[in-house]
């Protein structure tokens, strides 16, 4: 039985080549999930790297109280609105910290906690509906 010619197609540089270019402004990792990326960058520059999570309350209610930054995501808010096109949390000021604690504890919540430069410790409450 004789063979069958092979169709030939373009290599896949070509393919992608001949794709349109990409729309949107943001990108990075800064686009995903904090948790899911396994860090972020606040909008002062800092990189903050995922330590531990998710948390057990205990843990997480010292680092309340005891972190040097804290910010909250998921449907809890908490987006940068400097930075529309990316994932960038807003970190909270001392005095908003419990109100944003009793928030995660009255719905379900996840807490983890970040690290950076310098031994810098942040709790993120990451609060769904």
């Amino acid at each position: 039985m004789p063979n069958k010619p092979r169709r030939r197609t373009d290599g896949f540089a070509e393919v992608l080549a001949a794709l349109p270019p990409a729309t949107g402004t943001g990108g990075g990792q800064r686009r995903q999930d904090p948790v899911a990326a396994g860090g972020f960058l606040d909008a002062r520059g800092r990189y903050w790297r995922l330590a531990r999570g998710p948390l057990d309350r205990r843990p997480a209610r010292r680092l309340m109280s005891g972190a040097d930054e804290m910010t909250r995501g998921g449907w809890g808010g908490g987006w940068h609105e400097d930075f529309p096109d990316d994932l960038v949390p807003v970190l909270l000021a001392s005095e908003e910290r419990p109100a944003a604690w009793r928030e995660a504890l009255a719905g379900d919540h996840q807490a983890y906690e970040f690290r950076a430069a310098g031994g810098l410790t942040l709790l993120y409450l990451d609060i769904s509906c």
